[in-house]
């Protein structure tokens, strides 16, 4: 499904077995949708400071949400992961 180096227990549906992304894995779909940190945080609506955010996120210092994962996902071609195949 993917050419990236993401797991696919990351690619579920959030009630289908979907598993916590790395950090790393958050950088590369980060990288694969073409954004930076404050972009990501601009499109995901996270606010003023949702860079901060985000660089917490990749260093592993707070879980990414689900909704704001999948939607990174979609921004990075990796498809709708929320709906069931």
């Amino acid at each position: 499904m993917t050419e990236a180096n993401i797991r696919l227990e990351c690619l579920r549906p959030a009630t289908s077995g979907w598993v916590q992304p790395t950090g790393e894995e958050v950088r590369e779909v980060m990288r694969l949708a073409g954004f930076t940190g404050g972009h990501a945080a601009k499109v995901l609506g996270l606010g003023a400071k949702g860079d901060r955010t985000v660089r917490r996120w990749i260093g592993e210092d707070s879980a990414i949400p689900y909704a704001a994962w999948a939607l990174l996902c979609d921004f990075a071609g990796q498809g709708c992961i929320w709906k069931e195949t």
